[in-house]
């Protein structure tokens, strides 16, 4: 068994089929096709099985495709450390982020890394929740993560916290009045978020406003930050969300008490090059 069949194997169940996989391995589909094949018998059983259109794992691929993406993933590591500690010029840093840190606060540091190191590419994964974030990284996915995890990594730095605010429609007669309770917004419709946190086993704005005395009423449920802050100031409900995660111009109050949560930046392994380099401009 070699790294170069595991590669293959993690190639193709990412593309879908042999025949793109081929094309982002620069190999024929029968030379890719016999790799895969000598290394089912290696393994023992079939991997993949081969459908008119595309692939799908067996129960023997699924237990064994999140550790081939760990030593596959962790050698493109190795070599990309490598050469970085040997002052080679150029390369790549995976990164990765839930998507209202991808969208919100990113944009201006990747912004000034290009101008600075613009031999190096960024490349981004995002991610709809912390959860498979976690996820990602375990099975690694990037260099280095920004969010809000982190704990038990060889390589933590705090970033600061991220404020929590609620977004409303412009002309709200909250808007401008300074903090406001939650309590404020009983009877209010909301905006729910797919990557709302959960806490204590329950997502974070039920919990939230249990305590404070009332039951959130929800009117819309997105996937994505960005669109539940255009819903609410579209005046479709409220909706709370990171502070960095808003346009200008957006109408928003901020709660008293306070939300606020610690961002961290974190690798699986010690920061050197390019990735220890990112994080001095993230913090």
């Amino acid at each position: 068994m070699s790294l170069r069949q595991m590669e293959y194997f993690v190639t193709v169940v990412d593309a879908g089929s042999f025949t793109r996989a081929a094309e982002i391995l620069h190999v024929t589909q029968p030379a890719l096709s016999h790799q895969i094949k000598a290394f089912e018998r290696h393994i023992g059983g079939p991997l993949l099985e081969r459908l008119p259109r595309g692939v799908r794992l067996t129960p023997m691929g699924r237990a064994f495709l999140p550790h081939a993406e760990v030593a596959v993933r962790s050698a493109a590591r190795a070599e990309r450390a490598a050469r970085a500690a040997a002052g080679v010029l150029g390369g790549e840093l995976h990164v990765a982020a839930v998507h209202s840190v991808a969208a919100g606060l990113l944009p201006p540091v990747f912004a000034r890394w290009r101008r600075e190191r613009p031999g190096v590419e960024l490349i981004l994964h995002e991610y709809g929740r912390d959860e498979d974030l976690d996820d990602g990284m375990d099975r690694g996915v990037a260099d280095l993560a920004v969010g809000h995890g982190g704990a038990g990594a060889a390589a933590r730095v705090p970033l600061g916290d991220e404020e929590v605010v609620v977004v409303l429609p412009p002309g709200d007669p909250l808007v401008g009045g300074g903090p406001i309770a939650l309590a404020d917004l009983a009877g209010r419709d909301w905006i729910r978020c797919a990557m709302e946190p959960v806490v204590e086993g329950r997502p974070f704005i039920d919990l939230a406003c249990e305590r404070a005395g009332f039951a959130p009423r929800t009117a819309v449920r997105t996937e994505h930050t960005t669109t539940a802050v255009s819903m609410a100031a579209a005046g479709a409900g409220v909706a709370a969300v990171p502070s960095y995660a808003l346009p200008p111009g957006t109408a928003s109050v901020t709660l008293a008490p306070p939300w606020r949560r610690p961002l961290f930046a974190w690798s699986r392994t010690p920061l050197a090059g390019p990735a220890a380099a990112l994080v001095d401009l993230l913090a």
